[in-house]
């Protein structure tokens, strides 16, 4: 079976699928209204700049290390095996932990949800346990089938906001059309560590372009189209759907909304200008774009786990297929470490949203964007040993700045701490600390391959897992 299946607009669904957009905008840019003020759909699109401009150096890459490790890969040639596989072992902590946040946040969204619309009080746990069997059954499957899913999904959510947005800014708004979200004096105030930990952690996820170039139809076309199409369109999309969230109340009184009421300010600005209809369906797609999430977030952990279990980093169980193609093992390795996960926090009475989701998320969002930029600091490292034709602001100039920029969003991130999780300084400190623990690890199995196997460790993130290897 031909397993180079996915094209274009499939990775463009993984992407942004992954990035919840509808999620995003109702759940957590209130948020950032309530700590950025009226400047935080600039920040929204400041961070779409700055992952745009980290896209050039990713990309130009891509076409020069064929391996679904992605950062992993790309990590380990530009700054060697043993950061490399340090880099690998946070890749894949952060991405599993965001998929197994976004199962009980199906089931908080699905019960919530049913209870306001229906009446219906069905314990949140019991929708968590059908969207768990959903991602996990969908994610073993073949991945065409995710990516139809996701895509329809994802369709259904991005029209939503589309048909609140329009008649907001076409009517001009309760006010009038005001641009002061985009004067920099607004977008720089006194919350922009706070703007920008929701704001660049919004755009997590598009490094899934590359995750899946084993299974793309020529990827070093694809990657790049894709990755580009993605970042763009969020960033766009992100900035004026809350722009025009703003623009429904009025500047002042929308930022009054969103500290009184963060949850329900897209809700009631959808109900008084689209209609009860529109805010009703707007609270079901709110389970499904969990749902989309989760199983892209899912589909990325399953292929980072596969690949590194490829390469011998990982056990070989790990790396074995269905006749479909998708890494199945791995697959259901994820899944079954959500059920351990969500159960043992349910257990000792954590709250499902509160501690499970958001605890995980502050686990993985920093992770994730520190993944991103060492990845920028490795572009630079590897086009300066072989330009391989590129100009100097593809090698250099665009990936030093996103190397610069992300590394000061993940301070930022730190600093602010406490408010992705809510909790102690010494929860928080623990929480943190799980991630430069686990890189750690990831150095000392390097080294130990290093001493002991020495023809693994040379083949690290230069075997494709759709060749055979060598070593056994």
């Amino acid at each position: 079976m031909n397993r180079r299946s996915i094209g274009v607009w499939d990775l463009v669904f993984f992407v942004v699928a992954a990035a919840a957009p509808l999620a995003v905008m109702s759940g957590v840019s209130p948020l950032a209204v309530m700590f950025g003020g009226v400047g935080a759909p600039g920040g929204y699109l400041l961070g779409g700049i700055v992952m745009a401009v980290f896209a050039v150096g990713f990309t130009a890459m891509s076409r020069h290390v064929d391996n679904p490790g992605a950062f992993y890969a790309y990590i380990s040639r530009g700054l060697g095996r043993t950061v490399g596989l340090g880099a690998a072992f946070v890749a894949v902590l952060s991405y599993v932990l965001i998929a197994i946040s976004f199962i009980p946040a199906i089931g908080v969204f699905a019960h919530d949800t049913a209870l306001s619309l229906a009446g219906v009080d069905i314990p949140w746990q019991v929708w968590a346990i059908a969207g768990w069997l959903t991602v996990g059954t969908l994610g073993y499957l073949n991945i065409t089938l995710s990516a139809k899913v996701l895509g329809v999904l994802l369709g259904l959510e991005v029209l939503i906001l589309v048909l609140f947005a329009v008649p907001v800014l076409v009517a001009g708004g309760a006010e009038g059309l005001s641009f002061g979200s985009f004067n920099p004096a607004n977008i720089f105030g006194p919350g922009v560590g706070a703007l920008f930990v929701l704001a660049f952690g919004a755009f997590l996820g598009f490094e899934s372009t590359a995750i899946y170039s084993e299974e793309a139809k020529n990827p070093k076309r694809t990657v790049p189209q894709s990755t580009y199409i993605a970042v763009g369109f969020l960033a766009v999309f992100y900035t004026v759907v809350l722009w025009a969230a703003i623009m429904a109340y009025g500047p002042e009184r929308a930022v009054a909304v969103a500290s009184e009421d963060p949850t329900g300010m897209f809700f009631t600005a959808t109900e008084r200008w689209v209609g009860a209809p529109a805010a009703t369906a707007m609270h079901v797609l709110i389970v499904t774009s969990a749902l989309a999430a989760a199983l892209a977030f899912h589909n990325a952990s399953a292929r980072y786990l596969s690949a590194l279990a490829h390469e011998h980093a990982l056990p070989a169980w790990l790396g074995r297929r269905t006749p479909a193609g998708s890494p199945g093992a791995a697959s259901l390795a994820v899944s079954a470490a959500a059920a351990v996960i969500v159960v043992a926090f349910a257990l000792a009475g954590a709250d499902p949203y509160t501690h499970t989701f958001i605890w995980l998320n502050a686990i993985g969002i920093p992770g994730i964007i520190g993944l991103q930029a060492l990845c920028s600091a490795a572009v630079v490292a590897f086009f300066r040993r072989e330009p391989h034709g590129h100009g100097i602001f593809t090698r250099l100039v665009a990936p030093v700045i996103a190397t610069a920029a992300l590394a000061g969003t993940v301070v930022l991130i730190a600093v602010n701490y406490d408010l992705l999780t809510g909790a102690g300084s010494v929860t928080n400190a623990v929480l943190l600390l799980i991630l430069p623990v686990t890189f750690g690890v990831g150095v000392v199995v390097a080294r130990i391959l290093r001493a002991r196997r020495p023809a693994v460790y040379e083949q690290l993130a230069t075997v494709r897992p759709d060749e055979p290897t060598s070593v056994g």
